[in-house]
């Protein structure tokens, strides 16, 4: 399943919109078919036959493949450069697809200091239950992998940027290190999404995404989505996915996916912009201590952003004077934006790591990490900018207000 399609060369909207997929093919329909299938029938006994063995190209039953979910992952791994797709039912089911198929017990997953945290809790309470060590490493400086990395590393994780805090991972360098020992390198691509930056060609292997973010883009599926060569993406999918975990995605879920890949360009374009009105003003207010966003100059590994980026992105982490009870108090002020776990919405989206996405690490387990309890995660969404600001501006404490929760 892979990737090769006359659109290949075209633009990334283009592809989005139009790659592996012919109307003429589909009796004209401009939109394609939703496969709402378990199975499928076989011309002749040997035809089954000879698709159960791998020597014919075919679809047996929807827990394998599907026309819809097919498309989809032509669509992705057009998009991120890669050979092959796959679907998956959503991010921790393609983060658990990939491990469980890659890992045996004794391997070491070397992963940075920050991850998101049910990703966190798979790695600490569930891989390591069946003899596989967790190794965390500070990969902003890529010299700490080459002092971590050994001969039982199978397997180099990362997100960048990453869940919450915004930290980068320098991509092309890890990758290098991580290669000439042999591992496998997978990174979380959901803040960013192949709009902005496409690991495959900086070196990665395997590529993961939580669908249900900016790829889908509404709010209204969750989804997950990986891309790699042709040989791995069908390994996890006959193992990882198939016999060990099940996360198969819906052909209606695949088919939202592809309807919010056809506007994904614009939206990352609006939630960019936007972004960095909101990052701006944020850090010229004297109630926020510190703004976490790869496009300021402030903005501690703003270099790499600029180099590994196409744009900085539409998640901004920053923390207030007053801590976390001025946080909580300026969340519970806010009138248009949501508070809301997720990302990526078409709203612009407020929450409390520490108390949400991340409460499985503990708080000494939070400050080793990087993660502290004041930071306040925003997904800037797609709403003018000017009612945006108009929101977190009433809603910031001020004045003595701002001292007392200090």
């Amino acid at each position: 399943m892979t990737n090769d399609n006359k659109n290949s060369t075209a633009g990334f909207a283009t592809r989005a919109i139009h790659h592996a997929y012919n109307p003429q093919d589909n009796e004209g329909a401009l939109t394609p078919p939703l496969h709402l299938t378990s199975t499928f029938a076989f011309e002749t006994a040997e035809a089954g036959g000879e698709m159960f063995a791998g020597d014919r190209a075919g679809h047996i039953y929807s827990r394998i493949s599907n026309p819809t979910c097919d498309l989809l992952e032509k669509r992705i791994a057009t998009l991120e450069g890669a050979e092959a797709g796959l679907a998956l039912a959503s991010g921790m089911g393609a983060i658990t697809a990939a491990l469980w198929t890659l890992l045996s017990p004794g391997d070491e997953v070397i992963v940075d200091k920050t991850l998101y945290g049910c990703t966190f809790a798979f790695m600490q309470h569930g891989l390591t239950k069946f003899g596989v060590t967790i190794t965390h490493c500070d990969m902003t400086d890529p010299d700490n992998l080459v002092e971590a990395i050994s001969d039982k590393t199978r397997v180099v994780y990362f997100e960048t940027p990453a869940n919450p805090n915004m930290r980068l991972v320098d991509i092309e360098a890890i990758s290098t290190i991580a290669h000439e020992q042999g591992a496998t390198v997978i990174v979380d691509n959901t803040y960013a999404t192949p709009y902005l930056t496409r690991p495959i060609e900086k070196g990665a292997d395997l590529v993961l995404h939580s669908a249900t973010k900016y790829l889908g883009g509404h709010g209204d599926v969750v989804a997950g989505l990986m891309v790699g060569s042709a040989e791995v993406i069908q390994e996890v999918r006959l193992v990882g996915m198939k016999d060990m975990t099940g996360a198969v995605m819906s052909p209606f879920n695949a088919m939202l996916i592809l309807r919010g890949l056809k506007t994904l360009a614009l939206r990352m374009d609006r939630h960019c912009s936007n972004a960095d009105v909101v990052a701006d003003w944020l850090e010229a207010q004297p109630e926020v201590l510190k703004v976490y966003y790869p496009g300021l100059q402030s903005y501690e590994q703003h270099g790499l952003a600029k180099r590994q980026m196409d744009q900085p992105g539409a998640m901004i982490a920053f923390e207030l004077a007053g801590g976390l009870e001025a946080g909580r108090s300026m969340m519970n002020r806010l009138e248009m934006i949501q508070r809301a776990v997720s990302l990526g919405d078409a709203e612009t989206l407020i929450q409390h790591p520490a108390s949400m996405t991340h409460s499985t690490y503990t708080p000494e387990e939070r400050a080793e990490h990087g993660i502290s309890d004041g930071l306040i995660r925003l997904s800037v969404g797609l709403e003018e900018v000017a009612d945006i600001l108009a929101d977190l501006d009433q809603a910031l404490p001020r004045g003595t207000e701002a001292l007392a929760a200090e």
